[in-house]
């Protein structure tokens, strides 16, 4: 029988930041709060969305191309790709033309949509909060999620644009999510060149739309 938390963490690594419990809310930009009042948009914000993928999923085993589309629009809803991406390069990021910035965050955000309905079942996990941290214009949330009676730690690392807040970073039980795409993605950049990344990447997401 398979570890819960291993699932958990293969379903987030290894699917991209595909857990729907762990996206943030899209929403539009509004007045600067207070930073205890701050902390508590943030928390609604989650929980609301939250709500919506576990409305989504209650009950049904087969999904219409409406509903799919809609659950990746609220799994990934505002994972700021670009700054992910930027992240994951890392030193490398600067040396890529304007053009090749854009390819790679639209192919990683690709991968992250199609595969981020690997496994439902997840999604049904429940979450604590506890703890929001408002600094100015970042943010830091913890949570622990309970998946099949196996809790692990979960932490957001927030950035706020243009009055929307957009997750930069996932942590499960002290792992960065953005460090380890750097370790994988670095690698292959330093070993074969950026080009060869993408062909992978491209390759990659040709096989999940094949699937789909």
């Amino acid at each position: 029988m398979s570890n819960p938390l291993y699932t958990m963490k293969h379903t987030l690594f290894a699917s991209l930041l595909a857990l729907g419990l762990f996206a943030l809310a899209v929403c539009a930009p509004r007045p600067l709060l207070a930073q205890d009042d701050e902390a508590q948009a943030i928390r609604q914000m989650l929980e609301q969305r939250d709500q919506q993928i576990k409305s989504i999923l209650q009950g049904d085993t087969t999904f219409t191309a409406q509903q799919r589309e809609k659950l990746k629009t609220l799994i990934n809803g505002v994972i700021d790709f670009r700054a992910m991406g930027r992240r994951a390069l890392g030193p490398f990021w600067d040396d890529l033309s304007a053009s090749q910035r854009t390819e790679f965050t639209d192919v990683f955000r690709d991968i992250v949509r199609s595969q981020s309905l690997s496994d439902l079942e997840v999604y049904n996990s429940k979450v604590t909060y506890n703890a929001i941290d408002v600094a100015g214009d970042s943010a830091f949330v913890r949570t622990t999620t309970n998946y099949r009676g196996t809790s692990a730690d979960v932490e957001y690392v927030l950035e706020r644009q243009d009055g929307t807040w957009l997750a930069e970073d996932i942590i499960v039980d002290e792992v960065s999510t953005a460090e380890s795409y750097a370790r994988s993605f670095q690698t292959v950049v330093r070993k074969r060149g950026f080009d060869a990344l993408m062909h992978s990447l491209r390759k990659k997401r040709e096989q999940i739309a094949a699937r789909n």
